[in-house]
Parts: structure tokens; sequence; C-alpha cells
């Protein structure tokens, strides 16, 4: 039985691990050849080497997805060396302790703070989805999917700048999905909850209990949990969805 996504091309940021490894993983499992970009070298190069073990296909690119010049090459490199590109997940982020924000509340945040994580999380999926789909309208269609959160849908305490990001990408989301439609290329959002990751260990180890007693699944998610609403978003099943945002959350945002 084919893939999913066979014979397509995909770039993933945030790659090297978590959600976006997870994701890579899945989509190199459904027949895709897989761009992995991330900050860290070596992360992205342990993704690259465990689709490479179960026999998929995938190449290692480095690189701040806050610089233009950085993220114009790595669609490039991707059509380079793929010949399009079919499908981005653009899934790079940093969370409140990365910036020394954690337990902040908004007056607390410095300006230093605020504007590194908008620039990650906010602007570097605009420049992302700039390249992204500049290349796609040339070669005819696309699929892009973004990382939100259920941060992007809704207000969570001391987390300012990372809900004023993430709400920033279901806007930029669902306006590109209304600008490219006629171009044929799909653009949604995935908003994921309390996901077991490197990023959420710090929320969880100040308050996991209390949050998890208001999740009706009362668990974390798994990221593969996520990689597979975002390998449907970017596969044929989901040809008539576009400008959505999917919260996968464990039904915390139906509470």
């Amino acid at each position: 039985m084919a893939g999913l996504l066979d014979g397509k091309s995909a770039l993933i940021t945030g790659g090297g691990g978590g959600i976006g490894r997870a994701t890579a993983l899945a989509f190199a499992r459904e027949g895709a050849r897989v761009a992995v970009a991330d900050a860290s070298e070596a992360t992205a190069q342990e993704t690259v080497a465990l689709i490479n073990k179960g026999g998929g296909q995938a190449m290692t690119l480095t690189g701040d997805v806050t610089d233009a010049r950085v993220v114009e090459g790595l669609v490039k490199s991707v059509v380079t060396t793929y010949g399009r590109l079919d499908c981005a997940f653009n899934n790079a982020g940093i969370a409140g302790w990365q910036v020394d924000a954690s337990g902040k509340k908004t007056a607390d945040w410095s300006e230093e703070s605020f504007d590194r994580m908008i620039a990650v999380n906010l602007k570097g999926v605009w420049l992302c989805m700039k390249y992204e789909l500049q290349q796609m309208v040339a070669q005819g269609g696309g699929a892009i999917v973004n990382t939100a959160s259920i941060a992007g849908l809704i207000g969570l305490p001391t987390s300012s700048a990372y809900v004023a990001a993430k709400h920033g990408v279901v806007g930029l989301t669902k306006t590109a999905a209304l600008e490219y439609a006629d171009d044929k290329v799909r653009v949604n959002a995935v908003c994921p909850g309390y996901i077991e990751t490197r990023m959420t260990e710090d929320t969880m180890r100040r308050r996991g209990e209390q949050l998890m007693s208001v999740v009706p699944f009362h668990r974390m998610g798994k990221p593969e949990e996520i990689a597979e609403m975002v390998l449907w978003l970017c596969s044929e099943r989901a040809s008539y969805v576009s400008g959505a945002a999917y919260n996968v959350d464990g039904g915390y945002m139906a509470t």
C-alpha cells in the first residue's frame, strides 16, 4: 500500500527532537523525502540517522529561523536536493524558560525576552512561510502546517509573549490560507496541548499536577500524537482543509 506522502518532499523546522522529530519520522514512514532543519546540527543529524536506519531518505539542514537569508537558503536547499517542496511543517519554537521568563507575569517580562520570543515563534514562522509560499506557488501547489498551540486560542497565565506569538501564528495561518487558495496551497495550524517534550518540562515541574487535573484525558500528549495530525493535514486526505487550527490536547479546550 502506498504511503500518504509517497513521492513528496518535505521541510520540517525544529526537527531535532520532540514534535518535530516525531513528525519527520512519520513523514518518512509514509514515503516522503524529508529535510530536517534545526538550530542544533547534532540533533538534526540524529533525526536523519533514525530515518535512514528505517529505510527512509532524509537530509540535515541547520540555521536560525529568524534570519531571512538562512531561511531562504533552507528552502533552496530542499528544492536543489529534492526538486520541489510539497510539504512544510514550521515547527521551530522556544518556551518561556528559554528566554528567562519562566513563571513571570506580563509586566515582569523583560523587553529582551519578549522580543526573542516573538522573533522565533512568530517572525520565524512568517519567514518560513514567505519562502515556502513563493516556491509552492511557482510549482503549482503544496501544503503548509504551522505549529501554534492551545496558547494560540486562549490566554495562559505567565506566558504572555508566548501566547501573543501563538495567536499571531493562527492569524498568519488563516490569512495565508485565504490569499493562496487559488494557487492550490493549503495552510493550516496544529495547536498542541501539554505534550511530553523538553519544552514543557519546566511548566510540568512547576504546576503539572494542577494542569493534568483539568485535562479530560488526565495525561500529557505524546509527540507522535501531534505528528499524526500534521501528517494528515499535509496529505491529500485533507485536500479540502485550509485555514484551520486543530487543537490536539486531550480535550482541554472543551472544558
